[in-house]
């Protein structure tokens, strides 16, 4: 016999619904640990059949630990905004920021095989699939040091970012919070012009000569003028040279420089939902 105690028990072991422990019990007769299995199979075919659906929505977490010397972003993907903005899925979502940060992880595949309570990151994804019935999953991990490190969490877990900095201090701190929101805002694609990829530059060269044919301008000052705009990209594209949003009468590295002679970042990460 199938008692509700079996059942709520079965249901605070695995966070699935009422319905869905009565029914695993009653397949497995009333062992337990069968039923949990079955739970949990339920999930991996759940995952299985949606392994081609999107998951836009979900939440982003960016944290640093005490001493502010390390952080680290990861982002939770779901399918839909209502299961995002559920406060257990956010509370999740810090769980597994917080273990990254503690335990330290080489990667994302890492990360997944961490123990969460005496079961890996993987299954415990597995049981969430099958407590709300759509696809679920850790899809970005990145991790930062530096002399100060600054989180910032954008738009309601929407977009986080980590900026690494060469000083500490509350001045710094706070140029960093700034540091981080217009990252947030400009989405920067390199720190500088040194750390853009040459995929990249022969990218935006290549559409700078083809801006500028469509404009009628002869062969002959293609490639000087894809280097103008080449230029321009760099200005607008790369953190240290962005105009700062704040104040747009100085670059990001020159608003540091202000802060404290010699303040720079050394490192940054952004990751959003969706991208």
């Amino acid at each position: 016999m199938i008692t509700a105690t079996s059942v709520k028990d079965l249901r605070e072991a695995t966070g699935a619904g009422m319905m869905d422990c009565k029914k695993a019990l009653e397949e497995t007769q009333g062992d337990f640990e069968k039923a949990i299995d079955l739970l949990r199979k339920k999930g991996a075919k759940i995952s299985a059949n949606r392994a081609d659906r999107s998951a836009p929505e979900g939440a982003v977490i960016a944290i640093a630990s005490d001493n502010k010397k390390v952080g680290v972003i990861i982002r939770l993907s779901c399918e839909t905004d209502f299961v995002a903005k559920n406060e257990e899925f956010v509370e999740f979502a810090n769980t597994i920021a917080n273990k990254a940060l503690n335990e330290n992880p080489s990667d994302l595949e890492s990360l997944k095989s961490l123990d969460f309570d005496g079961r890996s990151l993987n299954d415990r994804l597995l049981d969430y699939i099958a407590k709300i019935g759509e696809k679920i999953d850790v899809t970005s991990y990145e991790r930062v040091e530096g002399e100060q490190v600054v989180p910032y969490i954008h738009a309601g877990n929407k977009i986080g970012v980590l900026v690494a900095l060469n000083k500490t201090g509350n001045a710094v701190e706070t140029a960093g919070k700034d540091v981080a929101m217009q990252i947030a805002a400009m989405s920067p694609v390199a720190l500088n012009k040194e750390e853009v990829s040459q995929e990249i530059i022969n990218r935006e060269i290549e559409i700078g000569k083809a801006q500028a044919a469509a404009e009628g301008k002869p062969e002959a000052m293609l490639e000087k003028i894809a280097m103008g705009k080449l230029n321009k990209f760099f200005k607008d594209s790369t953190l240290l040279n962005q105009d700062f949003v704040k104040d747009g009468s100085k670059t990001v590295s020159q608003m540091l420089n202000d802060v404290e002679a010699g303040l720079t970042v050394t490192q940054f990460k952004r990751i959003q939902l969706g991208a």
